[in-house]
């Protein structure tokens, strides 16, 4: 349960290393939790193993291949709630789910989804790299090449789902489709384009800067632990 001293701040929860279907889940069940006023504003971090999700708005022809390009095997493909097309989620990718009640914030998704954006493009900045938006598209980019994704879905106004941002992900993987209904060549890292290694975990250990710039509030980290009371960990 929420304490009183967390009204205000937004629970920043790191899990490392997580299956899709995990963090799936656990995402319902806090959604109904925010509703419940058990638990404040939160964002999950994770990296995901080698998965496809497709979106409300997937297309069938984007989905090209699902044999993994390392051979390690067929890749999973969820068909989830969020908005949008398809896209790949795999090692080296940070993955960020906010559990936001916008009921707070004058129901505004739009300006949401340029907030999430925003939180990307501070990471990015972060780390040398002059992030752009493109108009009529979601996402975050650095010239030509694409960094950054967004979908979000919403339930009773609180949201869920989020970002996905390349460090040092595979880009071969992305050929398996038609990432967002792009060409594959499109997708870039934050690596690629600084032309040095970028860590996932020095990424991630900004995000809590990023967060706090970007919706003028307190960022507290919590433990995974801290959930169980509300969802299954």
């Amino acid at each position: 349960m929420a304490d009183r001293a967390d009204a205000g701040v937004i629970w920043w929860v790191p899990l490392g290393r997580r299956p899709y279907a995990t963090t799936w889940d656990m995402q319902k069940a806090l959604v109904e939790a925010r509703r419940r006023r058990e638990i404040p504003d939160l964002v999950i971090s994770v990296e995901h193993p080698h998965v496809i999700t497709a979106g409300r708005s997937a297309h069938p022809e984007n989905l090209k291949d699902r044999d993994a390009p390392d051979g390690s095997g067929e890749v999973a493909i969820f068909d989830i709630e969020r908005g949008g097309d398809v896209t790949y989620h795999g090692p080296g990718q940070l993955v960020a789910y906010l559990v936001f009640d916008l009921n707070n914030s004058g129901r505004d998704l739009h300006r949401f989804l340029r907030q999430v954006e925003e939180v990307q493009l501070r990471l990015m900045e972060r780390f040398g790299l002059g992030g752009t938006r493109v108009q009529g598209k979601t996402g975050v980019w650095v010239g030509d090449r694409k960094l950054g994704s967004v979908g979000i879905a919403v339930r009773h106004w609180i949201t869920y789902h989020g970002f996905a941002l390349n460090v040092q992900t595979d880009l071969r993987f992305f050929r398996l489709i038609n990432p967002c209904g792009f060409d594959a060549a499109v997708m870039s890292t934050m690596s690629d384009q600084a032309g040095r290694a970028i860590a996932l975990t020095d990424v991630e250990s900004a995000l809590p800067d990023a967060l706090t710039a970007v919706f003028e509030r307190e960022v507290l980290k919590v433990g995974d632990k801290r959930l169980a009371p509300v969802c299954r960990i």
